[in-house]
């Protein structure tokens, strides 16, 4: 296991800087030149020849590349044009939310993908199984920002029950955090709570006719204790293996 997790290791180093290549490749190709809006309204061409040989743009491509890597490596990924600040800085201040609305988008999915799943697989070809399926067909199809506005349209614009905007740190008001990420985090959950609920309930079906399934049901054990203890934890599998791809 080692010796295959540093081969694994190994191989992400090429992959890696390849894809910084083309991120670095891709930023040159953009049309415009950052140096101009750097410079103000004025563009003096002293000041933008300044600014170049400041920032070694005026180094070629390849030295550009190394010296952009370099700093990545240590953490340094420049300032933003917009704001001034350090762009780690920016970073730092909004990865506790991504991380949080993340969370709960992947809790919400969980939750209701495998429940429903459950239920389609153990009411087959009934009106549940069929109003589950149309349930994931549609959230796999509908668009996320069509969801979003059909959300804040009734839960905040009609109902009033949920905030259509806005943040409050879970720190201030716990409540109100989540009432908050409610919404943005049912819409990030709908694909992949569609997409678990079909997992899960093809393999709960699968499951459901291998034969110690038979052998517990003749044994007299309760519905729920051969479903929940024996059939779902095995059809677990596949659904955890898709949930790891997913957050990977």
């Amino acid at each position: 296991m080692l010796e295959l997790i540093c081969k694994r290791l190994l191989l992400a180093i090429p992959t890696l800087l390849l894809v910084s290549m083309m991120v670095f490749g891709l930023q040159k190709l953009l049309p415009g030149d950052p140096l101009i809006a750097m410079a103000g309204e004025e563009r003096d061409p002293a000041v933008i020849a300044q600014l170049r040989a400041e920032l070694n743009l005026d180094a070629p491509i390849p030295v550009q590349y190394f010296n952009w890597l370099t700093r990545a490596l240590q953490g340094d990924l420049g300032v933003s044009l917009r704001t001034h600040e350090p762009v780690t800085q920016l970073i730092a201040s909004k990865l506790p939310v991504t991380l949080e609305l993340s969370l709960l988008a992947m809790i919400i999915a969980l939750v209701f993908g495998i429940s429903m799943g459950i239920l389609a697989a153990v009411n087959k070809n009934s009106w549940v199984d069929h109003g589950a399926n149309f349930v994931a067909i549609s959230g796999i199809s509908i668009p996320h920002f069509w969801l979003g506005i059909l959300l804040i349209l009734v839960f905040s614009v009609n109902l009033q029950w949920l905030p259509a905007s806005g943040y409050v740190p879970f720190s201030e008001d716990p409540i109100q955090n989540l009432r908050t990420l409610l919404l943005p985090a049912s819409v990030l959950g709908t694909g992949l709570a569609a997409t678990l609920m079909r997992h899960t309930r093809a393999s709960m079906i699968a499951v459901l006719k291998a034969d110690y399934i038979r052998t517990a049901r003749a044994k007299g054990l309760l519905p729920n204790a051969v479903i929940l203890k024996h059939a779902f934890r095995n059809a677990l599998v596949p659904v955890i293996t898709l949930t790891h791809a997913t957050v990977r």
